[in-house]
């Protein structure tokens, strides 16, 4: 065993390209997109899908606004064959949608991907045989023109093939495989040997597909690649390049990026990152990146849960709770410093009089994708009291004054840190009913009341009640210059010492004729601990009553 590993690889050469201008370009606008799910994405699978998955995900892609799909590799067996033939037969294909086919550079493997897609209205073969040293001289023992002959004979035989059937629109995709790894000035040669065949123009080019096989390098080396092959093929108005990134170095996005910026005019890629190895470039994170930067992409995520269910059924692979934009987590904030920060963007965001979005940690707005907003902050052991405060408005409509906030987050501490798990809506929601006592499970008990003005002064008002203290019904009365002033005032002799109210603030809970009132009071029985107490009812003046009883019954 070698005490250094590393001894056994090489750094990866630079691309000789000293005025690239890549690096000061913009990705300005979409892409046109092809997805490899039934094909690249298909064949990496354990289980690889049958009849009814490939037509499930097929509808998906559709729906997602997919306009080119690779849907299988037909000469590799019936499965694939028949399911394209049953697409082209049944006419499930939309007329604005192009149906792919990979086949390698062999008579008779290219003549059954056209006998699966014929009668298409419109189809796309995809050629492709590798070109770089390592397969040139490790698996088919060939020199440079004798891999540029394989190149050569496949194209006249789409040529021939295309003749054949001509009910069918067919356009030409060729790949000069293990291009990341290939000198460039071959993959160049081979392609344009390639052209001279097929012979593209610019109402109908040709496809060149120049993939990262086998990621290999840093990314802005693969963008130089792409760079030096646009300005070095023939015709270049006659040429679509697109990219098709792997993920084994882990940047098949930044790839993919770096390559658009070079002048790529297409992108191959699964959803969510399936593929061989460590798989194909994501699709849905590449595409809703251009929207966090204000870019289109032309594909719809808009029920970003509908598409992982489906995903997920076909490839039976989880979609990791971190994944980019998709994740069940990537929208939810533990600690305590950034839900309070998110909670004020929120706040923030509805008093702006623009669509500009700008939540902190959020780069893009959950409901963009179908999330709710109930899934942005949840509770453990790290949260604080925007997280706590946070949940309590949006899933019961309570927007509690910020030290009460403080007050009750202390709860919430040791609730989670007693047992050890995320705390879920219903957790923090019985915690708050008993640390308030919200379901009159305290020493005092409100039954009823009445409020009157004072016949002696005016601006007297008069509490008058029944309340249930320590089980036993009690008579209490009291004089202030309000509701709230006249209760306190009726409650000191049962409080033993003076009631104070240091704050009180209330609220509407929902609209219309279902909406309740919410009353929160902070208060101090003489020089005693500061209280918080919380009322919910259909009328304030109730609310009230009951904020000043939860109070005291802390």
């Amino acid at each position: 065993m070698l005490n250094d590993p590393s001894r056994k690889y090489r750094p990866f050469p630079q691309v000789n390209l000293p005025d690239r201008q890549w690096p000061d370009q913009t990705i300005d606008k979409a892409p046109r997109w092809l997805s490899t799910d039934l094909r690249d994405g298909n064949q990496a699978l354990i289980d690889p899908m049958g009849a009814e998955k490939k037509n499930r995900f097929f509808d998906l892609l559709i729906k997602v606004g997919l306009k080119e799909i690779e849907v299988g590799f037909p000469s590799s067996g019936a499965t694939d064959f028949d399911f394209i033939r049953n697409l082209v037969d049944s006419r499930r294909i939309p007329a604005d949608v192009m149906i792919q086919s990979l086949t390698q550079a062999r008579r008779d493997l290219i003549e059954k991907t056209f006998e699966s897609m014929a009668g298409a209205p419109r189809a796309i073969v995809h050629l492709y045989n590798a070109v770089s040293p390592a397969w040139r001289n490790i698996v088919f023992q060939l020199d440079r023109p004798g891999v540029k002959a394989i190149a050569i004979e496949g194209a006249q035989i789409l040529a021939e093939q295309a003749a054949k059937y001509p009910q069918t629109d067919w356009h030409f995709e060729y790949s000069p495989e293990t291009f990341s790894t290939a000198e460039l000035d071959f993959s160049v040669e081979v392609c344009a040997a390639v052209m001279e065949v097929l012979q593209p123009t610019a109402d109908k080019p040709i496809i060149f597909n120049l993939p990262a096989t086998v990621e290999a390098a840093m990314p802005n080396i693969y963008a130089d690649q792409i760079e030096y092959f646009g300005r070095n093929i023939p015709n270049r108005e006659a040429v679509v390049i697109s990219l098709h990134t792997h993920n084994d170095r882990g940047t098949g996005i930044a790839a993919t990026e770096m390559g658009l910026l070079a002048g790529a005019d297409r992108v191959e890629g699964c959803l969510f990152g399936n593929g061989e190895r460590t798989g194909n470039v994501d699709l849905v994170t590449v595409a809703l990146n251009m929207y966090t930067h204000g870019l289109n992409p032309g594909l719809d995520f808009s029920d970003i849960d509908e598409v992982i269910q489906t995903v997920e059924y076909c490839n039976q692979l989880p979609v990791h709770p971190r994944h980019p934009y998709a994740g069940e987590l990537v929208f939810t904030a533990f600690s305590g410093s950034h839900q309070d920060a998110i909670k004020k963007g929120f706040a923030h965001q509805t008093m702006r009089n623009d669509e500009v979005w700008e939540v902190p940690y959020l780069p893009i707005d959950p409901a963009d994708l179908g999330r709710s907003y109930e899934a942005v902050i949840r509770v453990n052991s790290q949260s604080g009291k925007g997280g706590v405060a946070w949940v309590l408005e949006q899933d019961y409509g309570l927007k509690l004054p910020k030290r009460m906030q403080a007050n009750f987050s202390s709860t919430v501490q040791e609730l989670s840190d007693t047992s050890g798990r995320e705390l879920m809506s219903g957790d923090i929601w019985e915690a708050f009913e008993a640390r308030y006592h919200l379901k009159g499970n305290g020493r005092f008990r409100l039954i009823d009341f009445q409020e009157s003005q004072s016949q002696r002064q005016l601006d007297e008002r008069i509490f008058a009640g029944k309340i249930r203290i320590d089980g036993e019904d009690v008579s209490v009365s009291g004089r202030g210059n309000g509701l709230i002033s006249s209760l306190a005032n009726a409650l000191t002799d049962k409080l033993g010492g003076e009631l104070n109210i240091i704050d009180y603030s209330e609220h509407a809970i929902g609209h219309g004729t279902d909406a309740r009132a919410a009353a929160y009071v902070e208060c101090r029985v003489g020089d005693g601990p500061v209280l918080f107490g919380v009322g919910i009812s259909q009328d304030v003046a109730t609310a009230s009553v009951r904020a000043i009883l939860s109070a005291v019954n802390s």
